[in-house]
């Protein structure tokens, strides 16, 4: 890679929303787009479960889902950072 490559990638992440009810664990349901796979800014990537309520959280970036943090069945608590991505300028 060369050094202008790198700086033209950068990181985001994506963590578990609060979703209103304070100290309430969130399942993680289902990833919807693989690690490696390129996403869309907007595009749904990932579903957790609260309660009876299913949770579609998108992509922050446009670029690619660049780790999977947490796995399909985890037990989640919000502020907690389930993917890393690299995004393209």
């Amino acid at each position: 890679m060369h050094a202008h490559d790198a700086a033209a990638v950068r990181r985001a992440t994506l963590a578990v929303p609060e979703c209103g009810v304070v100290g309430m664990p969130l399942r993680l349901s289902l990833w919807l787009v693989p690690e490696g796979a390129a996403v869309s800014a907007g595009e749904r990537v990932v579903e957790l479960v609260v309660g009876g309520a299913t949770i579609d959280l998108e992509a922050p970036v446009t670029g690619r889902l660049a780790r999977q943090v947490a796995e399909e069945d985890d037990t989640l608590m919000a502020g907690t950072v389930i993917a890393e991505f690299e995004a393209i300028d």
